[in-house]
């Protein structure tokens, strides 16, 4: 193929990744009610949130629909893009690339799952209730509210990815398993400061559901280093 041949190649499957993100971004758009069921399911029963912005709700719900769709179509989106690259692959490579592929998928929904349904409930609660005198009250915006929610759920996500990095480093020779347990005492300090600015309520409750997530995933990321070194 020629370059012209590749770019026409990318282009189709950019434009059919760009048409699943809409379908699926409309489709969350159409059924708002149970859109906003999950999104304000994390939510205490006691905290009401507000809007002061007239077409904030508006645009807080295409945002939202959004982004949810995007989640919604990412293994679609990601089996297009190994479709792209997967006719200049050998048939090892392909089998390396599908691995690392499904197994990013997988944890990145795996660290979203673990924030929506644990660490977030308990950081919006303790925010939501928290107060530095009885004469301030919370006035929760829906902003706020989604704009936290995205963002852990991001970052678990992204977190979640450690074992897939390690693996890849590992398989290239850039990581040594002994050199991982050399530096276990390090990690865990890395670990507890990264839980601490990740999880905005401080307590140590929130601060043992975010790092011992991330430790046993540096453990497991050990034993796949081994694995991959032997």
């Amino acid at each position: 193929m020629t370059f012209w041949d590749h770019l026409d190649a990318l282009r189709s499957h950019l434009w059919r990744m760009l048409l699943a993100v809409l379908m699926a971004a409309v489709a969350c758009f159409c059924f708002k009610d149970a859109l906003f069921g999950v999104v304000l399911r994390p939510k205490p029963a006691d905290l009401t949130l507000i809007n002061v912005d007239i077409a904030q709700q508006f645009l807080t719900h295409m945002r939202v629909s959004l982004l949810t769709g995007l989640l919604l179509a990412a293994p679609y989106l990601i089996y297009q893009l190994f479709a792209f690259v997967a006719p200049g692959l050998y048939s090892a490579e392909r089998r390396i690339t599908v691995r690392a592929l499904a197994g990013a998928c997988l944890l990145f929904y795996a660290g979203v799952a673990l924030n929506y349904f644990v660490i977030f409930p308990f950081a919006v609660r303790f925010l939501g209730g928290y107060q530095v005198s009885a004469e301030v009250q919370n006035l929760i915006s829906l902003t706020s509210y989604v704009d936290l929610l995205l963002l852990m759920s991001l970052l678990m996500g992204i977190l979640f990815e450690l074992p897939v990095l390690c693996w890849l480093l590992g398989k290239v020779g850039l990581l040594k398993a002994e050199a991982m347990q050399r530096y276990r005492r390090h990690a865990v300090v890395a670990i507890l400061v990264l839980g601490a600015v990740i999880t905005p309520t401080g307590d140590p409750v929130t601060l043992a559901l975010v790092s011992v997530p991330i430790y046993l995933l540096w453990e497991l990321s050990i034993l796949i280093v081994k694995r991959v070194t032997k």
